[in-house]
């Protein structure tokens, strides 16, 4: 198996094999917490008014996503896995667009197999990349904003690609929490907005760092459902996430 780490957008571009695009703060961590609670799928997009057209196509669905790190106008949420573990979300299709996770998703076209990845359920997706037995495995770090590396993205690669090639990460998780509590430009995203009931509470640091949590993985499929034929009225092709239990 050759593992490849890739960054950015570029980097989605370039992957290959079986791709794992990696946002840990927050997208792809948030993700994992509305799936948990509840949601059907999830349709990752990459533009802000394919979004709207969603919703205004499918009324019923949820709208959830940020630019800058900040719920947009007529959004039911932002990107915050806090306020993803405190709400239901049964049975509703949720559409989400953000500036690093969802663009990683878009551009990865050349992958064989997508997988989202954050440490939240890093053990399944090592899990699952064993069992799929892929000759080539890309771990794409979105970074902040799909254009600039974040450390967290890039440390969650290079844990998964250590499990993978059964090494031991050196200093262990503890040590990628207290790098991420320092000096890290991880905490730009809290210092936005850090009261309980904004786009960005504090409590998402610790959510997002929940070590294998969830015991799934949310594979990206082409979206198909009753209402496919009102989706192709959008205009571009359109994937959902599906939970996959390890």
């Amino acid at each position: 198996m050759q593992i490849e780490i890739l960054q950015l957008i570029e980097g989605a571009r370039q992957a290959r094999g079986l791709a794992v695009v990696i946002d840990v703060f927050r997208a792809f961590s948030t993700a994992c917490y509305v799936m948990a609670n509840g949601a059907r799928t999830i349709v990752p997009v990459g533009g802000l008014e394919t979004a709207y057209r969603l919703k205004r196509h499918w009324p019923d669905a949820v709208l959830m996503g940020e630019r800058g790190g900040l719920k947009q106008p007529g959004f039911d949420y932002g990107n915050s896995p806090t306020h993803a573990r405190d709400a239901r979300f049964d049975g509703r299709t949720v559409v989400m667009t953000t500036s690093a996770g969802t663009q990683g998703i878009v551009n990865a076209s050349g992958a064989d197999e997508i997988v989202t990845g954050s440490f939240v359920n890093a053990g399944a997706i090592v899990e699952f990349i064993r069992r799929r037995r892929p000759e080539h495995v890309s771990l794409i770090a979105m970074g902040w904003g799909g254009k600039e590396e974040a450390e967290e993205d890039t440390l969650c690669a290079e844990w998964i690609a250590a499990a993978l090639q059964g090494r031991e990460f050196p200093g262990g998780f503890e040590s990628i929490v207290e790098r991420l509590k320092g000096e890290s430009g991880t905490n730009r995203f809290l210092d936005l907005d850090g009261e309980p009931d904004a786009s960005n509470p504090r409590s998402d640091f610790g959510l997002c760092l929940a070590l294998n949590r969830f015991p799934f993985v949310l594979r990206v499929e082409p979206y198909e459902d009753a209402e496919g034929a009102r989706a192709a009225e959008v205009g571009e092709p359109l994937s959902g996430l599906r939970r996959i239990d390890v």
